[in-house]
């Protein structure tokens, strides 16, 4: 009986003690017998992988063709692979770690010795994969799963428009091929367009999303400090190892480096760190060797450690749903896990920053076809004319390809010459929905309902209830005392004032005479500014700053300058002070040269000119270069005065975005004669 079958796959699987339970049968039973595509939403630690690998045994069983996975991380194919091979069924992945077993693997999926393939979903469009291996994998699979499904919704929290490209693949596959898809945040709104791109007779399982052994509490404290300080006395209080979210990469470095320095076991994880060093960490925190990982949402789905016994936000996510979705890594295989937010007055800043990477207006739209319209273009070589940033820039044509304007090949992009029409209305209601998003996390720190009651309404789960477990349902608030010593600690860490400017190495590619590396005698040193805007220190006060009218700067801003003077180890200590031209806040800069030079008794050497107004905004290298180039000038009564300098330049900006500004300032100063230059900035980004 094939349900006997199942049950034994899933005891090889999961242990002696485990059974399916009939909401996963049910599942199981519409792919292997009905051959249904299947929308699977269920919340984590449900089961999900339990029904496909069961699922793959079974076809395979019948001589069907291996099992295809879309799965969005690493992390995710990791633990999977691991899963599959505890039950007998051999899995392979490909993405981009592992190129040089494309091949071999290629030839096992070929050979038919693979009974899963686990791929990413950019993989579905690069050029070789698409048009090579993709047709042979839709006539010969026997089951598709897409995991993560929110992803392929833009309307969902976490949308990734290479999804899209998997509507393509549905399309192709041989006639009665099963599909599952797999999610555990997805409102109605959400399931219904996965369901919709799935066909019209997917069937959809929706089960309650309830996780009872998640407490789930906010804890409201007014400044960085007294949080940071909380967190550092809470993580001793709290039994097991878990994961500590914040906003920005910014923010998990610091919180970390905090958490060390009161001799806690940690590790920052975010986007930007090293793969290897990424890999080391979730293996750290699997085998708790570490109390926490400060991360990013770097560090989100797919990670799966049964007993995390607690999840804490330094910082709210954008909404409900993402909440949700990242506290569910907490207590699967635990009685009692801990979820506390704490909230900061930043957070709302931060969600400005992410909305405004939002897919570009149509003027930006059009002209990136019209430059495609002479033939194939690079990415790099697209930046170039096109002033968009390099993800944006990538986001965007990724939309374009599925679209069906575009088309990824080998060496780069080329417009497909068929029509496409801008939906601004789609986006403006995306960008509303987002709107709402964010209304919702802010009405969820306030509520004084069941907290898990209102997160489960707003994934539309119609059995959500009051959980009794949460702060609220139980009256039972976390103490918010905190030592005035850890207070005066955190607060210490906070305000220690100078991060790293580090110093462009090589122009950006796409420009027609600058190439390869800058060279040695027209480069800066490594700088130092005051903060970063996202930090949770000084980044608050530098925010305020820098939104405020141009005026002198502020004694408490200069004050904390001078200190990142004091700590700069470097090799000659400057003699001269050059300051950077700023249309909209000389004063402030002014002021700093001159109090610099003052204090410091250094020569103010005078301040960099602009040639015929400013060069603007650009959101790209290339684009920022060209436009900072066509401006910036070197005065001659200046550069004689640089000339005449016998050490180091002090060269000043209020803040660092792309590094370009400074970059090139620095080679003016160095080619008028200064040995070297340290480009000192109150903020960096």
């Amino acid at each position: 009986m094939l349900r006997e079958e199942a049950e034994e796959r899933l005891r090889a699987l999961a242990g002696p003690e485990a059974r399916l339970r009939e909401d996963q049968w049910t599942a199981i039973r519409a792919l292997v017998v009905d051959r249904r595509r299947t929308l699977v939403v269920q919340r984590t630690g449900w089961g999900k992988s339990a029904v496909y690998f069961v699922a793959t045994g079974l076809l395979r069983e019948l001589g069907e063709g291996p099992t295809v996975i879309v799965s969005p991380l690493l992390a995710l194919m990791r633990n999977q692979i691991a899963a599959a091979e505890r039950a007998g069924i051999h899995a392979v992945t490909i993405n981009s770690a592992n190129p040089e077993e494309w091949e071999k693997i290629y030839a096992q999926v070929a050979e038919g010795t693979v009974d899963v393939l686990l791929v990413s979903p950019e993989r579905l469009n690069n050029p070789d994969f698409r048009d090579n291996v993709l047709p042979e994998l839709a006539e010969s699979a026997g089951l598709v799963v897409i995991d993560e499904a929110h992803c392929i919704s833009d309307w969902g929290h976490d949308f990734r428009p290479d999804y899209r490209r998997l509507r393509t693949l549905l399309g192709e596959l041989s006639y009665g091929a099963p599909v599952l898809a797999t999610t555990a945040t997805a409102n109605a709104r959400v399931t219904a367009d996965i369901a919709e791109q799935m066909g019209d007779d997917a069937l959809v399982l929706r089960g309650p999303l309830e996780r009872d052994s998640l407490r789930l509490s906010v804890v409201r404290l007014p400044g960085a400090d007294r949080r940071l300080a909380w967190l550092a006395q809470t993580l001793r209080e709290l039994p097991g190892s878990g994961i500590v979210y914040t906003l920005t990469v910014a923010a998990a470095q610091e919180i970390a480096a905090y958490l060390r320095d009161q001799g806690m076991p940690v590790a920052a994880y975010s986007g930007q760190t090293d793969p290897a060093e990424r890999l080391a960490a979730e293996d750290d925190l699997l085998a708790n060797r570490v109390k926490a990982l400060v991360a990013t949402s770097a560090l989100g789905m797919g990670f799966d450690k049964p007993d995390l016994g607690f999840v804490i936000h330094v910082g709210a996510p954008q909404s409900p749903v993402a909440y949700y979705q990242q506290v569910g890594r907490a207590g699967r295989g635990v009685e009692r896990a801990e979820v506390i937010l704490l909230p900061g007055a930043e957070d709302r800043d931060i969600w400005a920053y992410f909305a405004s990477l939002a897919f570009p207006p149509e003027p930006v739209v059009r002209a990136t076809l019209a430059e495609l319209g002479d033939g194939v273009l690079s990415t790099a070589a697209l930046e170039a004319r096109v002033d968009l940033s390099r993800s944006r820039l990538e986001m965007m044509l990724k939309v374009l390809d599925v679209d069906g304007a575009v088309r990824r090949v080998k060496g780069g992009w080329e417009s497909t010459g068929e029509p496409w029409a801008y939906d601004a209305d789609r986006y403006a209601r995306v960008a509303a929905a987002r709107k709402a998003e964010q209304d919702a996390m802010l009405d969820y720190i306030t509520t004084t309902g069941c907290r898990e009651e209102f997160l489960r309404r707003h994934l539309d789960d119609p059995a959500a209830h009051p959980c009794g477990r949460c702060d609220n349902c139980t009256g039972d608030h976390r103490v918010t005392d905190i030592a005035p010593a850890a207070v005066e600690a955190a607060h210490a860490r906070l305000v220690r004032p100078g991060v790293d400017i580090e110093p462009r190495r090589q122009w950006p590619t796409g420009l027609a005479d600058l190439k390869g590396r800058i060279k040695p005698e027209l480069s800066a040193d490594t700088g130092r500014a005051l903060g970063r805007l996202t930090d949770i220190g000084w980044g608050t006060r530098l925010r305020e700053l820098l939104a405020a009218p141009d005026g002198p700067v502020p004694d408490d801003v200069f004050a904390a300058v001078l200190s990142v003077l004091k700590s700069w180890e470097w090799e000659r200590r400057p003699v001269a002070v050059v300051g950077v031209p700023s249309t909209s806040r000389p004063q402030l800069i002014g002021s700093l040269a001159e109090r610099l030079a003052q204090v410091g008794r250094l020569d103010h050497l005078g301040d960099l000119g602009y040639r015929a107004g400013s060069p603007g905004s650009q959101f790209n290298s290339a684009q920022r270069v060209t436009a900072v180039r066509g401006t910036l000038a070197m005065p001659t009564s200046l550069a004689a005065r640089v000339a005449a300098v016998t050490g180091p330049v002090l060269l000043v900006d209020d803040r660092v975005d792309s590094g370009w500004t400074m970059t090139l300032a620095a080679a003016l100063v160095r080619h008028a004669g200064a040995p070297a230059v340290l480009p000192l900035a109150l903020a960096s980004v």
